[in-house]
């Protein structure tokens, strides 16, 4: 009785220091999952035969079985060789978030049900193999947070204006299933009510929690970016929207603030322009947008506004593309059907970032919000006592885009977001009257580093490389230095966008449930192999380049005669090049699972 009581206050002391989650017991027929955080007798057991889900008690655990920590079940997921179960095996306290504790997942497992692949034939390995490191590939992705008091999937004001029975629902019946990135891989424990609490929602973005103090008055303050799994993809596959009304890389932003009790949110989102168009990669640097002649593009339009209607209130739109150039008709039909819309709900401002901050002109952003300055007023930011009464509400948020929706669009809301907070810390006594945010060195410094990793986790979640234009939402200017960066970052995009992305829309549409594995299905298209000019091209193209630059450093007995070296090479070089970029489509890593082409 003693040992017990020792080893129960032991977990009890471990869990409020390290935020201990449970154990998973693992024997050849079944794994136990004991949660020792929440005084419960109940096991979650899972049959490694007949991939059967149910409870038990701690007693029905083997004293043979093996034994390891976990902090968290993300799911089951089907792959060629059975079932898999994913659990997180690390992680990293990202902060408290009214008393409860707020997570990342640093590193996960993926344990296969069967003991072993020798039923599979080499192939089927090799499929299997193929699919492991796809899961591998997005849970490798930095941005997955969790917690298990507390619902991060909702905002502050969505939260306040709940039920008490929407209080007492688990967190994954409750949750935003927008913004639950395991939701395919819980979907057994969705359906069986007695399971949910050993169920992690866990959503995909950035979060951080900061303790601040101005004047000696000490908040804290947070940023959490809640990344849509709905048409979830990479930059150059996943653009406009679906026809449910889903934009692509559609995020929830919200800034929160706590101080004394009360508590204070502001709003915003992100998502590519709703309506159909795409940008297939071709080797270009930039493909030019196109924009469907099929799809009924008002009906798509209209069900995103509806939705957006609904979850946020009156729409302020802010369109940051260029007004020329290829990205010219994009910011023409969105300014078209936004005036079709006819709802006063929705209003629209076209601002061309590029043209307007040229010439390193960054103060010009100040005529954006000067522009907009009404409106947001006007819709204004949720506020709660400390008592918990509502004292404002947010009526309606800014829709922030530019032609990716990061790196332009991440420093207009870092400036929306600044403005709101200076109101807000005015309000709760924090500023005193005249005072600016600008002003506080220390925390200008803690704001402006949190919005630039923000612009890095989206960025990297979407395009594969970190976020443009981090210098001035760091520092506040433009800097030769910033400009270098964002020079080696668009050469990463480049390449990751042409030759690698393919692969991480297949691993993003296996992991969200767009593709699901059939084991008598024929996998034969993920191997299928280029075509020998799509290898020989290149191979030319670099040796005939090669070999001009070799004929201009060793010149020939005559100019003449290098001049023809010269010449042919080039010509050779040139003319491959030509050919390669004109069947550029042909040349990049396309996505295989989930033919793209076709939900466009």
């Amino acid at each position: 009785m003693g040992v017990t009581y020792m080893m129960q206050a032991f977990n009890e002391v471990w869990v409020q220091i390290f935020g201990f989650a449970g154990f998973v017991h693992t024997t050849p027929e079944k794994f136990y999952f004991e949660a020792c955080d929440d005084g419960s007798n109940d096991v979650l057991m899972i049959d490694r035969v007949s991939n059967e889900i149910t409870l038990g008690v701690k007693k029905d655990i083997p004293p043979s079985a093996v034994t390891r920590s976990v902090y968290g079940i993300m799911g089951t997921i089907r792959l060629v060789a059975g079932m898999y179960l994913i659990v997180i095996t690390k992680k990293q306290k990202m902060g408290e978030l009214f008393n409860h504790a707020v997570w990342k997942a640093t590193e996960f497992d993926i344990i296969s049900y069967k003991k072993t692949v020798l039923h599979l034939t080499e192939m089927q390995m090799l499929d299997n193999k193929t699919f492991l490191a796809m899961l591998n590939s997005v849970l490798n992705t930095d941005g997955f947070y969790f917690t298990t008091t507390y619902d991060i999937t909702h905002t502050l004001q969505r939260l306040a204006n709940t039920s008490p029975e929407f209080q007492e629902m688990t967190l994954l019946e409750r949750a935003d299933q927008r913004f639950v990135w395991n939701g395919h891989l819980l979907r057994e424990f969705a359906a069986q009510p007695e399971l949910h609490r050993f169920a992690v929602p866990v959503i995909h973005g950035f979060l951080t929690v900061k303790r601040c103090s101005i004047n000696g008055k000490y908040f804290d303050w947070a940023i959490l970016s809640r990344r849509s799994c709905f048409r979830a993809g990479v930059r150059y596959y996943v653009r406009g929207i679906d026809s449910e009304g889903h934009a692509a890389n559609f995020v929830e932003t919200e800034q929160i603030v706590q101080y004394n009790g009360y508590k204070a949110s502001f709003v915003q989102t992100r998502g590519s322009i709703p309506f159909f168009w795409s940008q297939r990669p071709n080797l270009r640097y930039k493909p030019k947008p196109q924009i469907s002649k099929s799809m009924n593009h008002m009906d798509g339009f209209q069900r995103h506004f509806d939705s957006q209607l609904i979850s946020y209130g009156k729409q302020v739109i802010i369109n940051l593309v260029d007004q020329k150039g290829p990205e010219k008709s994009l910011e023409q039909v969105f300014s078209k059907m936004t005036s079709s819309l006819s709802n006063g709900m929705v209003k629209y401002c076209a601002f061309d970032f590029h043209k307007e901050c040229s010439h390193m002109r960054w103060d010009r952003l100040q005529l954006l919000l000067d522009c907009v300055a009404d409106q947001q007023d006007e819709n204004g930011y949720f506020l709660v006592d400390s008592e918990g009464k509502t004292i404002t509400q947010q009526e309606g948020a800014f829709r922030t885009n530019c032609i990716d929706c990061l790196d332009r669009t991440n420093v207009v809301q870092s400036l929306l977001a600044r403005r709101s907070l200076q109101s807000q810390l005015q309000r709760l006594g924090v500023l005193h009257v005249g005072q600016r945010i600008e002003e506080q060195a220390e925390f200008e410094k803690i704001y402006k580093n949190a919005w630039a990793d923000n612009a890095n986790a989206c960025a990297k979640q979407y395009a594969g490389t970190g976020a443009l234009k981090t210098d001035f939402t760091r520092t506040g200017k433009r800097t030769k230095w910033g400009l270098v960066m964002d020079g080696w970052n668009s050469m990463l995009r480049y390449y990751k966008n042409n030759f690698s992305d393919g692969f991480r829309q297949d691993s993003i549409d296996l992991f969200l449930g767009n593709y699901v594995v059939d084991e008598t299905d024929s996998l034969a298209f993920l191997h299928d192999q280029k075509e020998w000019r799509f290898l020989a091209l290149p191979i030319i193209m670099v040796v005939a380049f090669s070999m001009c630059i070799i004929c201009l450093l060793m010149a020939g007995d005559t100019w003449t005669e290098t001049l023809a070296y010269v010449l042919f090479w080039g010509s050779a070089s040139f003319g491959t090049a030509a050919i390669i970029l004109f069947n550029g489509k042909e040349f990049v890593d396309a996505p295989k699972l989930v033919q793209k082409e076709k939900m466009d």
